[in-house]
């Protein structure tokens, strides 16, 4: 979420300006909060006082999610420039989006009551699978770890990924 204001006539220097600032259309909104899409990517904002023609200000409080905000602000900077925006801050790492998915799988597979073994099987290959020594395979442990995790998810720690990166500081 990024909060949006006038840039006070104060701060103000015409000759660093850009000739067009666009804050718009919105995708959804809702009151002050407003959801905007430029060249495919998503940009949340909380208008705190509309910028009108005026250049748009940006505040950051200094709180303990500083760092996330700022690089919120400086991504929706850089696209307004027509620079490439970088990195998301938001965005799941492509691992944990892959490690919930094979979590999901494998609460499935428990729920329909799918051994471990047969859940490996499915999720990383029956090649993989020793014939023997199961007991003691590190795929054995994953799978279960797995199991567990989307049974957490299934008892309301889905709610977490709303949180993420935030999670711990707030």
């Amino acid at each position: 979420m990024i909060p949006i204001t006038r840039l006070p006539p104060s701060l103000a220097n015409r000759s660093l300006e850009p000739n067009v600032w666009s804050l718009g259309p919105a995708v959804a909104e809702q009151e002050a909060e407003r959801l905007i899409e430029r060249r495919g990517r998503l940009f949340r904002l909380h208008i705190l006082e509309a910028p009108g023609h005026d250049t748009p200000c940006v505040v950051l409080p200094l709180d303990r999610l500083f760092d996330i905000r700022a690089a919120t602000a400086l991504r929706l900077w850089r696209d307004l420039m027509g620079r490439a925006p970088g990195h998301d801050p938001s965005a799941l790492p492509a691992t944990r989006r892959e490690r919930l998915v094979l979590a999901l799988r494998a609460l499935d597979a428990r729920v329909e009551k799918a051994s471990y073994r047969d859940i490996a099987e499915a999720l990383f290959g029956a090649r993989r699978l020793p014939e023997r020594s199961w007991k003691t395979h590190d795929l054995r442990d994953r799978t279960i770890r797995l199991a567990r995790l989307g049974h957490g998810m299934m008892q309301g720690g889905y709610r977490r990924l709303l949180l993420y990166p935030f999670r711990g500081r707030t």
